[in-house]
């Protein structure tokens, strides 16, 4: 059995409390897996920063920003196996398949972003964290997070959007339906994993527009990109167009909504199976 470290940023919100009971709960996915592993007789430990350096035999990079600091990475490969080593910057400038530049010809509709992942949410609750208790800021305040926006073509995006190191300028690629939009998501651990395609009636999904969802397979093309980019475990937003698969969005820390919770607690097996064999891989 193993020894396994999972690394948050000394100011994440891994673990919380839950009412009545106060029973430890996690805004994040891992929970399930780590639940999993330790009842498969693994000692699992929640690294949450770097004040106390815990030893192990395999480790996973979980800290919740869109580029993890260099000291965490540093710590991180100090051990035998750590999953998502290689995926210190996950900003959609770097993973984004369907980046526009002013001067492109795309004659389609495209969708203004924020680079950070999740709108900059935990980099502006790292901020805040760190301006509380006196510690040394993680770099400037991110913007307050916007909603991203769709336009019908490349001209009508102001000029601002370009300028805007925060912001990308994509294709908008959302596959139609007769009644909404579809998009595909992939989350995975080692060589197991589920893919899924939502479709919603807007064109920027959100789980409340959601109006049917089917298990789909995941391209071939899109697993070499993840091998690419380094990923072990995570969730990738991704479509297809013209029968490619284009990479939107990459996530190291992927989340557990609440409606979702029975079905991640279903999946927390297979996850878990695919850390296994990546210990084992490397090990």
């Amino acid at each position: 059995m193993a020894r396994i470290v999972i690394i948050t940023h000394e100011f994440d919100h891994f673990l919380r409390r839950r009412w009545p009971f106060f029973v430890k709960t996690s805004a994040f996915q891992i929970f399930d897996v780590m639940r999993e592993l330790q009842r498969r007789g693994h000692t699992v430990i929640l690294q949450q920063g770097l004040a106390r350096a815990a030893e192990g035999d395999a480790a996973l990079l979980h800290v919740d920003s869109t580029v993890v600091p260099q000291d965490y990475v540093d710590y991180a490969a100090r051990f035998p196996v750590c999953l998502n080593l290689a995926t210190a910057d996950i900003s959609k400038r770097r993973i984004s398949g369907a980046l526009l530049s002013r001067s492109d010809d795309w004659p389609g509709p495209v969708i203004v972003k924020t680079d950070l992942n999740r709108a900059g949410l935990a980099e502006r609750r790292h901020y805040r964290h760190a301006l509380r208790a006196g510690r040394p800021l993680p770099g400037p305040m991110p913007p307050a997070p916007t909603d991203y926006k769709v336009y019908d073509s490349l001209s009508l995006v102001p000029e601002s959007a370009f300028d805007d190191p925060a912001l990308i300028v994509e294709r908008f690629l959302a596959e139609p339906e007769p009644d909404g939009f579809a998009a595909r998501f992939w989350v995975f651990c080692g060589d197991r994993g589920r893919c899924a395609r939502y479709v919603a009636s807007s064109r920027i999904a959100k789980g409340k527009d959601t109006l049917r969802s089917e298990e789909v397979q995941v391209p071939d093309q899109l697993r070499a990109i993840r091998e690419k980019l380094g990923f072990d475990y995570g969730k990738f937003d991704f479509v297809m167009h013209d029968g490619q698969a284009i990479l939107l969005d990459a996530n190291r820390t992927p989340g557990r909504p609440r409606a979702l919770r029975k079905r991640l607690e279903e999946g927390a097996p297979a996850l878990a199976d695919g850390f296994e064999q990546v210990m084992r891989a490397r090990g």
